[in-house]
């Protein structure tokens, strides 16, 4: 059962939303909270400055406008006035601990004249600045006093202004979220939808690529699995229509010639020889297509040994004498010296003869089949009809030849030969070419690596004291 989602705002798109949203508004708050510790020191620094230089002013104006400063009746018309402003100024003895003013700021204000800091009175936080040396009141000193609340410290303004940035921060930032959510989940979005009609059996169309870099190749990289999947199906589709068919034509035979010796239309010669040899076919396939499963396992072991080549021409050449002589095309063997490879000789053997096979069933009467072997390189060669330039690049593709024959001899073959000849050179570390002219005929090459299986010194095993 498959679960659609709403894609009106998709799962992914709501977490990368939502988790770049929380981002940043931690990120604000923390920025925020910082902030509001810094103002606040920078206000209440300069408060502090401010109320330092009106402290300096009332001193002054107590020494020049009264004989007696800070007199009872003066300091209670000041701290009327300063009411208004949150303030209030006291008079204290310097020699004496006093509420208003800490030791330490006590004694520095007898040594210098004048301090200013914060103190706490009955609880509550204030800013202080304090001043002596009064020549009319000689050990007397004065503290002018502010509280330090939000209120009247005179940075609410800053406050006010530092939560309007941070809301309009965070509105930007849940828009910027918004859009880079769905800038990311778009093309992931579409990927996945893609991915889910791939499941169903449907071609998806090929997935646009946007984006970041990471996900264009994203992107391109579903795009390349679903050409390959679709090229895969293809061939396995084809693969499955040609199996049925090489199935279907050798078991046809079978039952017609089996029906005619029943009804005694064909003598038990005729019918026996021509089931011997559509049983050999497919025998043939069958085996071909094991040979192709196997290959396409994990366990299939390719041994690399070092071997002779010319001894594996020989042996081919050997083994398809009577075959060549039957159908009146030459069979030739050309060794002119050592040849040898690190390979696996089962292997090169069923190589050779499956090109040995396929040039015999492609050259006419009086034609000729060449197997040479040098060193690290096989050759086979033959002189008959050639391959199109069309069928060229088409040469190792199973089924693609077969029962292309010059004369309309029908000769023993599975048509998954050559491709299992590029399957084996391949698994040992070797190529495979092909060299055609329509009319003149065709040439495969296979090359083999010739570097040490073990030492230098090792001997060459012969490839064919082993069975094809």
């Amino acid at each position: 059962m498959i679960i659609r989602r709403s894609r009106s705002f998709p799962p992914l798109r709501r977490r990368l939303f939502l988790a770049t949203v929380l981002i940043v508004i931690a990120s604000i708050g923390v920025a925020f909270g910082v902030g509001v510790v810094l103002t606040r020191r920078s206000v209440e620094s300069a408060n502090l400055d401010g109320l330092n230089r009106q402290a300096e002013l009332i001193k002054n104006d107590q020494e020049s406008g009264s004989i007696y400063p800070f007199s009872p009746s003066n300091l209670k018309q000041l701290n009327r006035f300063l009411s208004g402003q949150h303030e209030q100024i006291q008079l204290f003895d310097l020699a004496k601990p006093t509420v208003y003013l800490p030791d330490v700021l006590r004694l520095e204000l007898r040594r210098v004249g004048s301090v200013k800091g914060t103190v706490t009175v009955n609880g509550e936080r204030y800013l202080a600045a304090a001043g002596a040396g009064i020549e009319k009141r000689p050990g007397k000193g004065f503290v002018l006093l502010r509280p330090s609340s939000l209120k009247t410290a005179g940075w609410g303004p800053f406050l006010r202004a530092l939560l309007i940035a941070g809301a309009i921060g965070a509105a930007l930032a849940a828009l910027g979220s918004l859009i880079i959510a769905r800038w990311i989940s778009g093309p992931v979005r579409r990927v996945a939808e893609a991915s889910r009609s791939l499941a169903e059996g449907v071609s998806p169309e090929p997935v646009p690529l946007g984006g970041s870099a990471e996900l264009a190749v994203l992107a391109q990289t579903f795009n390349d699995m679903a050409a390959q999947l679709n090229q895969a199906r293809e061939a396995e589709r084809n693969f499955l229509l040609s199996v049925s068919h090489e199935l279907k034509t050798p078991l046809a035979a079978i039952r017609g010639y089996a029906e005619g010796l029943e009804d005694g239309v064909f003598t038990s010669d005729e019918a026996a020889e021509t089931i011997r040899e559509e049983a050999r076919r497919l025998e043939r396939l069958v085996r071909d297509l094991l040979d192709l499963a196997r290959m396409n396992r994990r366990e299939f072991v390719v041994h690399h040994e070092r071997i002779d080549l010319g001894q594996a021409a020989r042996e081919v050449a050997r083994r398809y004498e009577g075959e060549a002589r039957a159908a009146d095309v030459e069979l030739e063997c050309v060794v002119d010296g050592p040849a040898p490879a690190v390979a696996d000789p089962d292997r090169v053997l069923q190589v050779v003869s499956n090109l040995v096979e396929n040039a015999l069933r492609s050259t006419p009467t009086g034609g000729t089949v060449r197997v040479r072997a040098e060193a690290g390189l096989l050759v086979v060669e033959d002189t008959g009809v050639g391959l199109a330039p069309t069928d060229l690049p088409h040469t190792f593709e199973r089924f693609y030849l077969h029962d292309r024959n010059p004369d309309g001899r029908a000769r023993i073959g599975s048509g998954l030969g050559l491709a299992i000849v590029k399957e084996l050179t391949e698994r040992m570390g070797g190529s495979v070419a092909v060299e055609s002219e329509v009319g003149r005929g065709t040439t495969f090459v296979v090359r083999l690596p010739t570097g040490p299986a073990g030492s230098a010194a090792d001997e060459l095993v012969p490839a064919a004291t082993r069975p094809a």
